[in-house]
């Protein structure tokens, strides 16, 4: 039981000369948390009343990494509105959002979570002024596909969320507009979770596609492009009978959701679209492959690289990240090129790594709680790698006869997208 009997949306506020959001949560009146995010970009003409919407988008979703801590029965909203529609979306993705939240910390998955409905049915807010292509800069080899695909159309810019030093090269060798965004969380968080607050994962692409509508807006762009693959709508375990899947708020399920919000807060006026949804991690991977001598130097997977206290970006070894990069990439990659990013290691024949494969190929132990793809993928590309490396034989496993690596999946992108994605790989 909650040691607090609220968890408050206390405020918002942005300031359009500092570009500096601040949003304000808090328990009841003992606890107050302050999360800003800093747009440091040159802002075009925008309706304030929209950008306010927008704002209560990320206010909404962000507030996850507060309510987590103590799980308080009750949630109020001193700022902002929820209609029906969007507090159902709310519950969702907080609820299906911290499944693996509620695995790690023992928890009930079916806890409900209720937001409050304050506000009659929203009416669309629509703008007219927006136009191209904004991809999210995660630092991968996702992202950068996305980039190669779209990048001589006519408007297309990137955007990232922190991590500006580690990302600057990449940038600059992308070569498109970008746009930075830096985001601080309340520093109060870190102090509770060494006393008595929960800690676990939260459906952080939620907030990174909230934070990328109001880019968006800011920025002049219609369509906010991530590149989630079919993969990432495989569950990771299954816990007293619920689904648990890490990557849920990158899951096509959840992208047809924040369509469906994005709908009824704005129209037809902003997108939000994963790009890379028909394909397998394993053919993105296949893709990449003729931009890795353009990116090797400069891209990173790694989630390590993102949480230490670095200042650039690098390949840890040792994570199922790396373990399951690594992987899908052997088959296309040259051999000294791939070993480069590991400093000459092979992870493949590295008998540390082994307890990690046996999971990524679901031999022993549940799927890593990590950003990889499935298990039949995972098998495939082993199945590829043992043609390079004999003794790879040693994991024995079967692969489902109707499985193909390079079969197209579900997508929820406009149609115009789909048919540059089939023009430029459907007969590769």
């Amino acid at each position: 039981m909650s040691k607090y009997v609220s968890f408050v949306f206390k405020n918002y506020y942005f300031d359009p000369n500092t570009g500096l959001l601040d949003l304000v949560y808090g328990y009841d009146d003992v606890l107050e948390f302050h999360e800003t995010y800093k747009f440091n970009f040159k802002f075009q003409a925008y309706d304030e009343a929209i950008l306010d919407r927008a704002i209560q988008l990320l206010f909404f979703l962000a507030g996850v990494s507060y309510y987590k801590l103590y799980l308080s029965p009750n949630i109020k909203v001193d700022k902002g509105k929820i209609d029906q529609q969007f507090g159902l979306f709310l519950n969702k993705t907080y609820q299906k959002g911290l499944g693996e939240f509620f695995y790690v910390n023992s928890l009930d998955p079916n806890s409900q979570i209720s937001f409050p409905v304050n506000s009659p049915d929203f009416q669309a807010l629509e703008l007219s002024n927006l136009s191209g292509q904004l991809i999210g800069l995660g630092g991968g080899k996702d992202s950068l596909l996305s980039v190669e695909v779209l990048r001589d159309l006519q408007k297309v810019a990137t955007w990232s969320l922190n991590h500006q030093t580690k990302l600057q090269p990449l940038v600059d060798q992308v070569g498109l507009n970008h746009f930075w965004v830096e985001r601080t969380w309340d520093p109060l968080i870190m102090q509770l979770n060494q006393q008595d607050a929960l800690n676990g994962h939260i459906p952080i692409s939620a907030i990174f596609a909230a934070t990328g509508v109001i880019v968006a807006i800011l920025s002049g762009y219609r369509e906010v492009i991530v590149s989630n693959e079919s993969s990432a709508s495989e569950p990771s375990l299954l816990y007293e009978g619920v689904a648990i899947n890490h990557q849920y708020s990158k899951s096509l399920e959840f992208e047809k959701d924040f369509q469906t919000i994005l709908t009824v807060l704005f129209g037809d006026s902003v997108a939000y679209y994963s790009l890379l949804r028909p394909f397998s991690e394993l053919r993105i991977a296949e893709f990449f492959a003729s931009f890795f001598d353009k990116y090797s130097p400069y891209f990173s997977s790694c989630n390590r690289a993102f949480t230490l206290h670095q200042d650039h970006l690098f390949w840890c070894g040792q994570c199922p990240k790396c373990a399951f990069v690594f992987l899908i990439l052997t088959p296309f990659i040259e051999r000294l090129k791939l070993e480069k990013l590991w400093h000459g290691h092979n992870l493949l024949l590295d008998d540390s790594v082994k307890p990690t494969y046996l999971k990524l190929l679901g031999i022993e132990g549940d799927k890593p709680l990590d950003c990889v793809g499935e298990v039949k993928e995972a098998r495939t590309a082993m199945r590829l790698a043992t043609n390079i490396y004999p003794e790879l034989k040693q994991y024995h496993f079967d692969i489902p006869p109707d499985y193909d690596y390079k079969a197209w999946h579900e997508h929820a992108m406009p149609q115009a997208m789909y048919d540059l994605l089939k023009s430029r790989f459907g007969n590769l």
